[in-house]
């Protein structure tokens, strides 16, 4: 996908309104510009933030249409990927967890500046984040699978989605997981990676264990 499909991907996707695309403007600036000091995405996607990042984040949304209503929670937000981008283009109520002290201050730098009133950061890490039930969970480049589900279960229940792109070993991770998770899982295909797949769950509990917390 180049950067020209990309922005037109987001135009059909979304009818991105004025305000919004001077919003995920105004956030890739200040991500790229922010280079200089943290390294916040691999300097070799660069060129191509809005397929790479921009796009890439922005397709979950899609995968969580279904969501009943509940905050979204994005796990390891790192520059704010996804969880920027998806504040920037739905008003659902979103919540941030990132335990770098650099990275918290950017992520409550861009929510002030892009005036992003529904989205807010928890400072630490998942574990310690209080038990919620999450609408939606997101994670890009966080943690394998089973650490990842691990961390954040109490934040879950039985309706939660969760989105959660894992790249090229996406069927390799779940068929590891199976043995000692259940749910119901599948794998949808990525739109800029031909090769890279979503991982989409919901019911998700250790293995013989009958339901939710009430």
């Amino acid at each position: 996908m180049t950067e020209e499909e990309a922005r037109a991907w987001l135009e059909a996707q979304f009818d991105v309104s004025r305000e919004t695309w001077a919003r995920l403007e105004r956030y890739v600036a200040i991500l790229l510009s922010a280079m200089d000091e943290q390294n916040l995405i691999a300097e070799s996607t660069r060129p191509h933030v809005w397929a790479r990042h921009i796009v890439d984040s922005a397709q979950l949304i899609g995968h969580a249409v279904k969501a009943g209503e509940g905050e979204w929670i994005d796990l390891g937000s790192g520059a704010g990927l996804p969880g920027i981008v998806v504040a920037c283009l739905s008003d659902r109520p979103m919540l941030m967890v990132e335990s770098r002290r650099k990275r918290i201050d950017f992520l409550n730098d861009v929510i002030a500046e892009l005036g992003l009133t529904h989205a807010r950061i928890f400072g630490g890490r998942v574990e310690t984040v209080p038990a919620t039930q999450a609408a939606v969970i997101s994670a890009r480049a966080y943690a394998p699978l089973p650490k990842l589900l691990a961390s954040a279960l109490h934040l879950s229940d039985k309706k939660t989605l969760w989105v959660l792109p894992k790249g090229r070993n996406a069927q390799n991770e779940l068929e590891a997981l199976r043995p000692a998770w259940q749910g119901v899982f599948h794998v949808e295909p990525s739109v800029t990676d031909a090769e890279s797949a979503i991982i989409v769950a919901q019911s998700v509990l250790p293995a013989g264990k009958r339901k939710h917390r009430p």
